[in-house]
């Protein structure tokens, strides 16, 4: 596997780690637990990190040096990507010939390490985009800075010399072909998954009172990248109007946990400024990153997990708050659409404006049996995904590109 421009050992929320980083942890390790021997490639940045270090028996992550260990934005990579290759290139002269099957690579920066890995090493290119600039230049929240060209074409590359092109969703698949002129024959959709045995419904007071939150109050969640993508300002202006109704004026209580990230770097401060224009510094709290187990229980904590981006591959965040029980109000955008049954698991919104996203949620604030109802339903929705499931289209489809492979080259 290829990861270039974020480690699968780096917590999810903060900086270039998100949804991306839990899938390749996850699968990876699935493949390990069916005799698949795992090795992640990923860049280096800090001096102290050793060049090998086993994520779990039968997954290795290698650091591999390529440009200043610290201080390079994502935007700066495609100038490091013969630097990374390259040492991607010495690790392989290191084991027999053919000690490879098969390249995974994510996002399009390791779509091109493994383009090149490709030819040398004569084995099969899967790639998973798991964001596509020609979508999210569609969808651009307002202010936010387009995908650059270079990126656009750098992505049509990969999709041309992929075997295989993984896709999280039907639509995602239709925007490849459609967008990308993927062939046809050479996508897979593949869901991502949860982990189902340690994101579980628990009791919401014991999880405030572990996480030192108001035990009466009535929780709003949002967690991710803080960044104009992720729209966390919707949730916020959405609360201002919250607290103009009566019946919740005293019982909102809204977390946002995680950090500034991407586009966001530009002004961190921008969304504390926003909290404290909106007169919410009472009502919003800020929490880092944590945690996996910990992100557990804030997801248990919530009445309502808000994800109200203006796009998502898919949105691991509405499937792990799903799975603790607790319902989700999302944006009616990308995987989203999948992640979240409507009116069964959670409420999809269209568009971005905060007033009909505060009708929403005070409809349901309002309305305990509706909620209820919405986080029974959550539990089953979740449990249709699991990561032992996105392993076994994993491995369909390594073993499709293995097969086609060998025969082109036996022609």
């Amino acid at each position: 596997m290829l990861s270039v421009h974020t480690s699968p050992l780096d917590a999810p929320g903060g900086g270039d780690a998100g949804g991306m980083n839990v899938y390749i942890v996850e699968t990876a390790r699935r493949l390990a637990e069916r005799g698949v021997e795992v090795e992640i490639f990923t860049r280096a940045t800090s001096s102290e990190q050793p060049p090998i270090v086993d994520l779990c028996p039968g997954v290795h992550v290698r650091h591999v040096t390529a440009g200043p260990f610290e201080g390079l934005a994502k935007g700066d990579l495609p100038a490091q990507l013969c630097a990374f290759t390259a040492g991607v290139m010495r690790a392989e002269v290191h084991h027999e010939p053919g000690w490879y099957d098969v390249i995974h690579s994510h996002y399009w920066l390791s779509g091109q390490v493994g383009w090149l890995a490709r030819e040398r090493w004569g084995v099969p290119l899967v790639h998973s985009a798991h964001t596509l600039a020609k979508v999210k230049n569609l969808l651009l929240a307002e202010g936010d800075d387009p995908e650059p060209r270079a990126r656009v074409i750098g992505e049509e590359q990969v999709v041309a010399e992929a075997d295989r092109l993984i896709a999280p969703t039907a639509d995602e698949a239709d925007e490849l072909i459609r967008l990308y002129d993927a062939a046809p024959s050479s996508v897979r959709t593949v869901a991502p998954g949860v982990d189902l045995e340690m994101f579980v419904p628990g009791e919401a007071t014991a999880a405030r009172r572990r996480l030192g939150l108001r035990e009466d109050a009535l929780t709003l969640l949002f967690v991710g990248r803080i960044q104009p993508l992720k729209a966390p300002d919707v949730l916020l202006r959405a609360a201002a109007l919250l607290r103009q109704d009566p019946a919740l004026v005293d019982r909102l209580q809204v977390v946002v946990l995680g950090a500034p990230s991407g586009s966001g770097l530009v002004h961190p401060q921008l969304l504390e400024s926003l909290r404290d224009e909106l007169d919410l510094r009472d009502v919003v709290q800020f929490r880092p990153p944590a945690a996996r187990e910990i992100v557990a229980d804030y997801y248990r904590a919530a009445d309502i997990t808000v994800v109200p981006s203006y796009n998502e591959s898919f949105g691991l965040v509405a499937l792990e708050s799903q799975a603790c029980g607790t319902p989700v109000v999302a944006a009616a955008v990308g995987g989203l659409t999948t992640a979240v049954a409507d009116d069964v698991s959670g409420v999809l919104v269209d568009g971005h404006d905060p007033q009909l996203w505060a009708k929403v949620l005070a409809d349901l604030l309002r309305t305990p049996a509706y909620l209820a109802r919405l986080a029974g339903g959550a539990r089953a929705h979740a449990e249709r995904f699991s990561w032992d499931r996105t392993a076994d289209g994993l491995l369909g489809a390594y073993r499709e590109a293995i097969d086609d492979f060998g025969t082109q080259e036996s022609a």
